[in-house]
């Protein structure tokens, strides 16, 4: 359809055709408000270098035209992309996962994209690769959910260029980190275990070489060492329910386990399983400790008292450390630990004696 004199006069440098139905450009909203494509720019990055009459007739250009500015619009001015990316191992985790889920909506409510890639193992070469893959694509930072220590040492051997924030992590090179506060967690849990009149505390540790993992059993040693208590063997299991399960009952055999302190609550429910069907109660005969807090924590028979922990805090506190690290050279003021806290319920009980 061809435009009439009733669709009103064309502004200067500016076609009926686009006007009559072609999406508006930066070009266009130039030409409209008679300024430059650069000022435009400048305009959509809220660059201090433009006089607020030029800054209105740009905002009065773009709802005239019902211009939508892109993201590469607004990298336009900023060199940046206003994309992030993420790294995470072993994604489907529940902490990661929740991790992931809050540094996404954070990233949102800032005004930034999510690039994340799930990888399975982390040698120096796939690490690499996925740098590369990020950078191809203009991720402003990176953010890695590293919570092995074979990850961070495929991150520090990598060397990159470009801002990163770890999480869980420590890669001992300087670089930022934030991670739940484990040795308090493991200690709290012990000792709410001790202060029931348990001799000691069993624990049922998570795999070896994951960093939560192992702060986790090193602050249960040396709690129970601390309190003058005997430290039994840890069983190690793999982070799943199913290998609580086959622990719980090699503990659950055992009469003088009263006590037991699990690394995550899956095997935590492991655990309560095993128990039950030998005849164990819980709390009454033995109690029983979590770590996480799950959704299905507290719905658990009977309720699991667990460590909680704020991965959406965590998730929310490395974003914004790793875009202050974007935004300028000064050292952001960011707490790297995030604190964790004891949920009492009702699978702790007092110790009973025989």
């Amino acid at each position: 359809m061809t435009p009439s004199a009733a669709d009103g006069p064309v502004p200067k440098g500016r076609s009926r055709r686009n006007f009559a139905g072609a999406r508006p450009v930066m070009d266009d909203v130039a030409q409209l408000a008679g300024v430059s494509k650069q000022t435009v720019s400048r305009v959509l990055n809220d660059h201090p270098a433009v006089r607020a009459e030029t800054r209105e007739a740009v905002r009065t250009a773009m709802r005239t035209l019902g211009y939508r500015p892109s993201r590469s619009a607004r990298s336009l001015a900023s060199g940046r992309t206003r994309m992030l990316g993420v790294i995470s191992f072993d994604a489907a985790r529940y902490g990661p996962a929740s991790t992931l889920t809050a540094i996404n909506t954070a990233a949102q409510d800032a005004g930034y994209l999510v690039s994340a890639i799930a990888l399975d193992t982390a040698d120096r070469d796939t690490v690499v690769r996925a740098v590369d893959r990020l950078s191809a694509e203009g991720a402003d930072g990176v953010l890695a959910i590293a919570p092995q220590a074979w990850v961070g040492r495929a991150l520090a051997e990598a060397h990159l260029d470009t801002p990163l924030v770890v999480l869980e992590n420590d890669l001992g090179d300087g670089t930022p980190l934030v991670t739940s506060d484990s040795e308090t967690g493991a200690r709290t849990a012990t000792e709410h275990l001790l202060r029931l009149g348990h001799r000691t505390v069993q624990h049922v540790a998570g795999p070896a070489g994951w960093t939560s993992a192992d702060r986790r059993l090193a602050s249960w040693r040396e709690t129970l060492q601390a309190a003058g208590a005997s430290v039994p063997d840890p069983l190690v299991g793999d982070w799943s329910a199913d290998s609580g399960y086959e622990l719980g009952r090699r503990l659950a055999e055992r009469p003088d386990v009263t006590a037991v302190f699990a690394s995550n609550d899956q095997m935590a429910l492991g655990v309560l399983r095993a128990f039950h069907e030998a005849g164990r109660r819980v709390p009454d005969d033995v109690s029983v400790v979590g770590y996480d807090d799950i959704p299905e924590a507290a719905h658990l028979l009977p309720p699991l008292t667990t460590v909680r922990t704020d991965f959406a805090e965590i998730g929310t506190r490395s974003l914004r450390l790793l875009l202050a690290r974007i935004d300028g050279p000064t050292e952001p003021r960011v707490d790297p630990v995030v604190p964790v806290e004891l949920i009492v319920r009702r699978s702790t009980g007092p110790a009973t004696r025989g």
